[in-house]
């Protein structure tokens, strides 16, 4: 059986999706019959550090799958990235002499992908790197690498990413035309639309929600390329209209936490009605809490193919979001969302009182279309099913 190294900067239960994306994408690998190990990095160590524990990838594995030991890695992270650099290329040298991999895969475009090229080049071996997004945007302009990133993208095996935009991408950065598109996929089982409008009632008023506000929700880890900006001066632009909160599905990141109380001290009723959830980390608590939602916004001003806005569009709800990266590729504007073009986004709250202004029945059937799409083309089938081909061509 063929053993794969798998390298990435996030694993659950890391927050975010990328340790998400990570996840899904190891168990269909071992549902595919590879033994993968992953190496991740931790700031919760000490630097240095190495402690292994077995991957939790919960039930329904092919018991002939199921029986091979999957070892999760973490690694303390330095610093600066140099000492971490070095220090994790000693340990996958330890990995590969006592598992002997068949295969190293970097899940984002750096450091793990630079690092799963460069060992992997290193011991004559084939590689992955898996280009999410942000990574990709991130080190095109300077203070980015870009001279890091082409040789990464140029002496990989093969090269995958999330949509159809950063596959056209990465082809101006570096002369490839065999670059795999693998779309993120979410659980259509688990994020479903509301069956219960006395569930959906209870929890918005467990939340503080008042039965005739409109809950604009988003999720995931709110920061500055979400489009946080814009989604509080939306907030105020609908609450002059409406009675109103932000429902935040996840996490405000630290660095991200600054502009909110200036927002505060100009809008403090407004601001009064961000409400913060807090890492859910069961999926099912997070479609829980979009059913709660009116209005999903999704106002990114870059990204590669945002799992939040899959898991709110299976879940029936009317998305409104930027045209950054791939966004385009789900959403068909008008039929199962709505899209803005990223020089509009300061026009976020008047998008959504057009969609407030909508017939219940235009609403509704707008959400069937926004989970149709996700069934028809971002199920976990049809992630399976081209991830398989990859392998049959990395392997």
């Amino acid at each position: 059986m063929p053993r794969l190294l798998f390298l990435a900067d996030r694993f659950p239960p890391d927050i975010g999706g990328l340790a998400t994306s990570a996840h899904r994408l190891v168990r269909s690998l071992i549902q595919l019959g590879l033994e993968v190990d992953v190496l991740v990095w931790s700031r919760s160590l000490q630097p240095g550090e190495l402690r292994s524990e077995a991957i939790s990838l919960g039930s329904a594995l092919h018991p002939e799958v199921a029986q091979f030991s999957q070892q999760l890695y973490r690694l303390g992270q330095y610093r600066h990235w140099d000492m971490t650099s070095i220090q994790t290329l000693n340990v996958l040298d330890w990995l590969h002499q006592t598992h002997q991999y068949d295969a190293i895969w970097g899940h984002y475009l750096s450091p793990a992908g630079f690092l799963a090229v460069w060992f992997a080049a290193s011991k004559d071996l084939p590689s992955t790197v898996s280009v999410r997004g942000n990574d990709l945007d991130r080190e095109l302009f300077p203070p980015g690498d870009f001279a890091r990133l082409q040789w990464t993208l140029q002496r990989a095996t093969v090269v995958t990413t999330v949509s159809q935009a950063m596959a056209e991408k990465i082809q101006r950065v570096v002369d490839r035309q065999d670059v795999a598109v693998i779309y993120n996929a979410v659980d259509p089982t688990v994020f479903v639309p509301s069956q219960s409008p006395e569930a959906r009632m209870t929890l918005r008023r467990s939340l503080g929600i008042a039965d005739q506000e409109i809950v604009l929700g988003f999720s995931g880890e709110l920061r500055e390329k979400k489009g946080q900006a814009f989604l509080l001066n939306a907030l105020t632009a609908v609450r002059r209209q409406h009675p109103a909160c932000l429902l935040i599905i996840g996490e405000v990141r630290q660095a991200a936490e600054a502009p909110i109380p200036i927002y505060a001290q100009q809008y403090p009723e407004d601001a009064a009605r961000i409400l913060v959830t807090g890492h859910l980390s069961e999926p099912a608590q997070v479609a829980q809490h979009l059913q709660a939602c009116d209005v999903f916004l999704q106002p990114s001003l870059w990204e590669g193919l945002p799992n939040a806005l899959l898991e709110a569009m299976a879940c029936g709800l009317g998305c409104i979001a930027s045209e950054a990266g791939g966004i385009p590729e789900v959403i068909e504007h008008g039929h199962s969302g709505f899209l803005l073009p990223c020089f509009q986004l300061h026009q976020l709250g008047n998008a959504v009182l057009e969609w407030l202004s909508l017939e219940d029945s235009v609403q509704r059937t707008i959400g069937q279309c926004a989970r149709d799409r996700i069934l028809q083309h971002f199920s976990l089938t049809q992630e399976h099913e081209r991830l398989k081909a990859l392998v049959h061509q990395l392997l």
